[in-house]
């Protein structure tokens, strides 16, 4: 863990090499071709760096996963949300803000893939309908308690909670999700977090009168999404498998990074990318 100044250090240095990044026209760009299945390789303006190609197993890979069924139906495309840009721009920072090697290139799987047990990290967005089909309950009980972390991200209100935790359920009979408070080293192991930070989509934050910042984010069923939750499933050692952002969009912080200098200031600086730097390195050493 960092000390106080260093803590400091890091968090400037965070502002002024994106600052940097976005004052020389490196920010993401919309628009891109699609193969049939959804997955693109299109970099769209974020820059690539050398790895040393004799240490594969020594790079941070980011891996999002892709499922099919959605509200009980196929063609799940919220898993698609905040891609290509949010995994390439935060694969980007995580290189330059940290000591850890990282794969330039994100890349997605599904959890039947039996790649994903090369991977000791995973990435699921828009769980809010999501459900799993018996052999993905499987496979993600396989990976997780073989030692493999997965974050999941980007969903408002109580059904949407109560979807997710009613398919954990199915992964995991004997465990429950529970509140991390704001004490465990997941919101200190890097950047000190003062708070359980919420981060809005882009066309939800809010910008009060006396600078006051907050979400104008909505639940479907109309259920309060004023606080951000971030919950847990632990194994018999007490390590975090499964870690749940819920009431919140990092997705959203890193991917929209380019596009407005208040949005970025306030939530992609201040909060995405340290929670978010916070939670792979919590992956990468438990």
């Amino acid at each position: 863990m960092t000390n106080g100044r260093s803590r400091l250090v890091w968090a400037a240095v965070l502002f002024l090499v994106i600052l940097g990044m976005i004052g020389s026209g490196v920010v993401a760009q919309r628009g891109r071709w699609w193969r049939g299945d959804g997955i693109t390789t299109d970099r769209n303006g974020v820059p690539d760096w050398e790895v040393d190609e004799q240490f594969p197993g020594d790079l941070f890979t980011f891996v999002r996963i892709k499922y099919d069924s959605y509200g009980g139906r196929g063609r799940g495309g919220g898993w698609r949300t905040d891609y290509r840009d949010s995994d390439l721009n935060f694969s980007l920072r995580l290189q330059q803000l940290t000591s850890m090697k990282v794969n330039p290139e994100p890349i997605v799987l599904e959890l039947t893939d039996e790649r994903l047990f090369d991977y000791p990290f995973i990435y699921i967005i828009e769980p809010g309908s999501l459900v799993f089909s018996d052999a993905e309950v499987a496979a993600l009980r396989r990976y997780c308690l073989n030692g493999g972390f997965l974050m999941v991200d980007d969903f408002w209100g109580d059904s949407q909670y109560e979807n997710m935790r009613r398919e954990l359920k199915r992964v995991f009979p004997d465990r429950d999700p529970f509140e991390v408070p704001l004490s465990h080293e997941i919101f200190h192991n890097v950047y000190d977090l003062k708070e359980k930070p919420q981060v809005p989509a882009i066309n939800a934050a809010r910008r009060g009168m006396r600078g006051e910042v907050g979400s104008w984010e909505y639940a479907p069923d109309g259920s309060d999404t004023s606080e951000a939750h971030y919950r847990a499933i632990v194994d018999d050692e007490d390590r975090i498998m499964v870690f749940i952002c819920h009431n919140t969009d990092l997705g959203d912080g890193w991917e929209r990074e380019g596009e407005n200098q208040w949005y970025f200031e306030e939530f992609s600086v201040k909060k995405a990318y340290p929670m978010g730097i916070n939670i792979v390195t919590y992956a990468m050493t438990h």
